[in-house]
Formats: C-alpha cells, structure tokens, sequence
C-alpha cells in the first residue's frame, strides 16, 4: 500500500512538510530583502512573504507574498513568476534539501481576511452581541430566572 499524502492524524500538513516550508519562506524572504535577484522590478519592491506551503513530496512550494501596504499585488506577482528560476537557484544555494523545489507564488490573502474580521467585530449588531451581560438577550432584557422559591 502506498504512502498516504496526509499525515495519520488526517488532512493537514505533516511536520516535515511544515518544517521545509518555514524553512524554505525564510530563505525567499532573505533573498528578496538582499536584492539577489538581478530585476530591478522586483529590487524595488518590499514583499512579505506570509507563508510556504510544500507538497507532500516537498517538489513543489508554493509561497504566499504581497507587497509592501498590498499595492501593487499582480505586478508583484508577475515579477516573481518572471523570476522563479533564479529564485529557485538563489534558494536552494542556501539550503540543504534533496531536491530544489518547483517555486509557485500565490497572493497572501490572510491580511483581507483579517480586516475582514476586524470589520465585523467593529460593526455595531457584533459589538452589541460581545457586550452584552451573560445571560441578558438582547430583546427580554435580563434573563427570566423563574419565580422564586422561598
């Protein structure tokens, strides 16, 4: 039977796959902050790259990035896929794997998601909701406890 491509703990990455990926963003994150690559394009642009996540047999990492304030997104993008050989060449110098991975790149949207969520715990139906006193709903007022007993 052959290896599963998930971990036995199901669905997620497996702690190598993580390790390799932590590994692999730090190392595309020094060689952009240095300019290694010869593109002015892509020299003057400030890109985070938030996260990489590998394939199971860690051939293919595909790295989430977004430029500096998020300006600027798909020029970003195009100059990195523009780049991704020498890229791939930069980083695998500068670790010690097996193979040298095939380099995708995605956009970071977990920065829209977060402002998304900072928005709706900002709108005023939420702030009412997480305010409220235990026990009180919004539209009785204080929670009903019964007649007392005494």
């Amino acid at each position: 039977m052959g290896r599963s491509r998930f971990n036995e703990h199901g669905g997620g990455p497996s702690q190598r796959q993580l390790r390799v990926g932590e590994l692999i963003r730090r190392t595309l994150s020094d060689v952009l902050a240095r300019g290694d690559i010869h593109d002015p394009e892509l020299q003057r642009l400030s890109i985070t790259v938030g996260e990489v996540r590998t394939s199971p047999d860690l051939k293919v990492a595909t790295a989430f990035v977004l430029p500096l304030g998020g300006r600027g997104a798909e020029e970003a993008l195009a100059a990195l896929r523009r780049n991704r050989a020498e890229l791939r060449r930069a980083v695998s110098k500068e670790m010690t794997l097996k193979f040298s991975p095939e380099l995708r790149f995605s956009i970071d949207e977990t920065f829209d998601q977060m402002d998304r969520t900072r928005a709706l715990f900002d709108s005023d139906v939420v702030r009412r909701d997480v305010e409220a006193p235990e026990g009180e709903d919004e539209t009785s007022g204080p929670a009903d406890t019964g007649p007392e007993h005494g």
